[in-house]
């Protein structure tokens, strides 16, 4: 670990970590806004990212979002990285409060972490629009889990209690936070004596904002890019987060 973060680590009793797209990024799952991200690849179906993950685009064309979303945001085979391993150790050590993380994979709770703050949602959560009934990712990606005698050919998971269209709770655009997630990470946030930021170039809001709640000690920026609040933080790591981590 990073000698100067691991001195702040040591000194703090209130941690946060917030973490954008960078923290998966080590573990396999392309990002959104860099130079080989999921935002720069030229798209078959002849729309944006932006527009296929949108609220109207999944109403409109649920099975051309799924085929998109299936094919591009799931990741089922990628396993935690030294960043999520060692977060969900300094829980256990009673040293970190909370991650407050943007993306949508579940790595932190699959690394070991209980309190998550999912900014975004997560593609391991899913419910049916018309009964609420829910359903875990395992069964969103079975071929079979949208087959029905009335949608034989549809690629559109539905629900196996009353035929209902199955959602992601993943945060589309269009779409608001939750706002007892929200509420939940900026107390986390205020309350902290160190918050780390890691992997995100804060530029994406409101959940960038939440940075400005904190009232702490010690803020640390890890990214390998800089971010508008570098000159606001006691420590700027241009790095890999995990390798600063780990």
């Amino acid at each position: 670990m990073n000698p100067e973060l691991e001195k702040l680590i040591s000194s703090s009793k209130r941690i946060v970590f917030f973490g954008g797209a960078g923290v998966s990024t080590e573990s396999g799952i392309p990002d959104f806004r860099s130079e080989n991200g999921l935002y720069q690849a030229q798209s078959k179906y002849g729309h944006t990212p932006e527009e296929m993950l949108s609220h109207s685009f999944f109403i409109n064309h649920t099975e051309t979002f799924y085929d998109y979303y299936k094919n591009n945001l799931i990741y089922p085979h990628v396993a935690p990285n030294k960043a999520h391993l060692v977060l969900a150790e300094l829980e256990e050590k009673r040293k970190l409060k909370a991650v407050v993380t943007q993306n949508i994979d579940g790595l932190h709770q699959l690394a070991g972490s209980k309190k998550v703050f999912e900014l975004h949602g997560s593609v391991q959560r899913n419910h049916c629009m018309r009964c609420h009934t829910f359903y875990c990712l395992d069964y969103i990606m079975k071929p079979e889990s949208s087959r029905s005698d009335e949608y034989p050919d549809s690629n559109i998971p539905r629900c196996i209690k009353c035929g209902g269209v199955i959602k992601p709770d993943v945060v589309l655009y269009e779409e608001p936070l939750d706002q007892e997630i929200v509420e939940g990470a900026t107390d986390a946030i205020s309350k902290a004596d160190l918050l780390i930021v890691g992997g995100t170039s804060l530029v994406v809001y409101p959940a960038a904002g939440l940075i400005n709640y904190f009232r702490g000690d010690h803020l640390v920026l890890i990214n390998k890019t800089e971010t508008p609040y570098d000159q606001r933080a006691n420590l700027v790591i241009h790095e890999s987060i995990g390798e600063v981590l780990g």
